[in-house]
């Protein structure tokens, strides 16, 4: 077993965060690393003991409180830890309380994380292309405001997802961007008759922006090019592997 990579992102420096991969876990087989996903066909100890050590990678003593993610544009508050069976349907949470660590589970789809170092309120927001158009990061802005955060001073980071060049989508997945807004259709490139390269990373830090974000970081990592390092659902089912494993990316209040 090697040690757990935690990537973490210039614009939140100060605050404790980290998008990590699938190095450093113990499951094995085809979810082999770093697997902290729940649903996953994965020994439940070997899940377990992945998001023990996510856990203790970003904030050593912090309770990891997660969502059972539904490619929605709803968010929730933190008041308080809960177990996993208690996890809220939810693809985004936000909290204000010491101590306690909010994780995004991906394996594709985009991880925000979010901060307003000043209120000492954090988000995560679990952006696939669903839940992005939906709005699930304006949701979790509008939740952080709730907790005292005021979007001119909120940073946000994008961490590893699906490239443009790795994403191929057909023509009705382009239509339902455009007619949405016209302007969504910079965020798709020619591909082959009928189908599309969209770029998710640019589309959620797009939407951020558009929110009053100030400052956001996307940091350019491609979770289907990068097998040794990120779990890709699209690629294992391109390889039609049986199973896949899940990423998680953490940030918890100062």
């Amino acid at each position: 077993m090697s040690d757990v990579e935690v990537i973490r992102a210039r614009a939140l420096a100060g605050t404790p965060h980290g998008f990590l991969g699938r190095r450093g876990g113990v499951s094995t087989g085809v979810t082999a690393g770093l697997n902290v996903g729940l649903g996953s066909d994965d020994d439940p100890a070997a899940v377990a003991e992945n998001r023990r050590l996510a856990t203790d990678a970003v904030l050593p003593g912090a309770r990891l409180c997660t969502v059972y993610q539904v490619h929605s544009a709803e968010a929730v508050s933190v008041p308080a830890a809960y177990d996993d069976a208690q996890r809220p349907h939810a693809d985004a949470l936000v909290t204000d309380r010491p101590g306690l660590l909010l994780g995004i589970l991906t394996a594709d789809c985009a991880p925000v994380l979010l901060a307003d170092r000043e209120a000492g309120v954090v988000g995560a927001a679990h952006a696939g292309w669903k839940g992005a158009l939906g709005g699930i990061t304006d949701a979790a802005i509008v939740a952080m405001e709730t907790l005292g955060a005021r979007r001119d001073r909120i940073v946000a980071a994008i961490g590893p997802c699906i490239a443009r060049a790795s994403y191929e989508v057909d023509d009705c997945f382009a239509r339902r961007f455009a007619e949405a807004d016209p302007e969504n259709e910079r965020f798709f490139a020619d591909a082959r008759e009928g189908h599309h390269r969209f770029d998710l990373e640019a589309y959620v830090a797009h939407r951020l922006a558009d929110a009053g974000i100030g400052r956001v970081e996307a940091l350019g990592l491609d979770t289907y090019a990068d097998e040794a390092r990120f779990y890709s659902y699209r690629r294992a089912t391109h390889h039609g592997e049986p199973s896949y494993g899940r990423q998680i990316a953490l940030i918890a209040v100062v």
